[in-house]
């Protein structure tokens, strides 16, 4: 489907919800806290909703790729586990740099790469995600590639607001070192307001209403970290704590090191 079809596509079923929303008056309803399924990176068209970017955009020598990964829809898994798929999923690849490129030394920086969902825009408005009645961002991904680059992955919030370098930070902790999928729990209160990649120093609370567009990246510049990278990622949620099934995933991960970066420009 051409461009043009897919934004009206998107107009027409804008219409219908907000139709739909003022038809059963949902104002009057109690908020619904059912998980919300924001993202799922299980077919080509579930892809192409998002964009990529890196440090070679600007001169740096990283690469990246985000693809259909099929090759976990081959192996039978037990159904309903929460630790496996059994169905194609995204594939977040390339390789972590810091050089740049020859003449551009101390000009700028390299080492980050990532992928972020498109803004979604329409004839009625851009479309958004309201995550205000969900405690949680649930994420069900599996970190890959080389092990010192399994640390420096970011998940990045954008929210409507008139600055548009604003970004919520948080960092993206793994569990599990073997590879294995896994359910990660970020409370939507601990993402940090940054600005052009610095902690903005007056935090403020998150406008959870209006989320633009989620994303993450892998920031390895501050830290020093080079090598292959492999992110796998099925599925992105807005949960509560009664849909978090391992509560020990919410114990507090030590966050001493933590390094931010300018996120990619995607």
């Amino acid at each position: 489907m051409s461009r043009f079809g897919l934004y009206l596509n998107r107009s027409s079923k804008l219409l219908r919800d907000n139709t739909s929303r003022i038809l059963r008056m949902e104002g009057a309803e109690e908020p619904s806290r059912a998980p919300k399924h924001l993202f799922t990176f299980n077919s080509r068209e579930d892809i192409e909703q998002f964009a990529t970017g890196c440090d070679a955009d600007v001169g740096g020598m990283s690469t990246v790729n985000f693809g259909l990964d099929e090759s976990t829809a081959k192996t039978p898994t037990p159904e309903k586990s929460p630790s496996l798929v059994n169905r194609p999923t995204g594939k977040f690849s390339g390789e972590m740099r810091l050089a740049v490129r020859h003449g551009l030394e101390g000009q700028i920086r390299g080492g980050y790469a990532g992928f972020r969902s498109k803004a979604q825009s329409t004839l009625f408005g851009e479309i958004t995600e309201d995550v205000s009645n969900h405690e949680y961002l649930a994420l069900r991904v599996r970190a890959l590639g080389h092990p010192r680059t399994r640390n420096s992955y970011f998940v990045n919030l954008q929210t409507d607001g008139p600055i548009t370098t604003d970004l919520w930070q948080h960092r993206l902790f793994f569990r599990k070192d073997d590879g294995g999928w896994e359910d990660v729990f970020i409370p939507f209160k601990d993402f940090v307001l940054t600005n052009a990649g610095e902690l903005v120093p007056h935090q403020v609370q998150m406008y959870r209403e209006r989320v633009r567009t989620i994303g993450i990246s892998l920031l390895g510049g501050n830290s020093g970290v080079e090598g292959l990278y492999e992110l796998g990622i099925d599925s992105i949620r807005a949960v509560n704590i009664e849909d978090v099934t391992d509560r020990s995933s919410l114990e507090k991960v030590p966050t001493e090191g933590t390094q931010w970066q300018r996120p990619p420009v995607l």
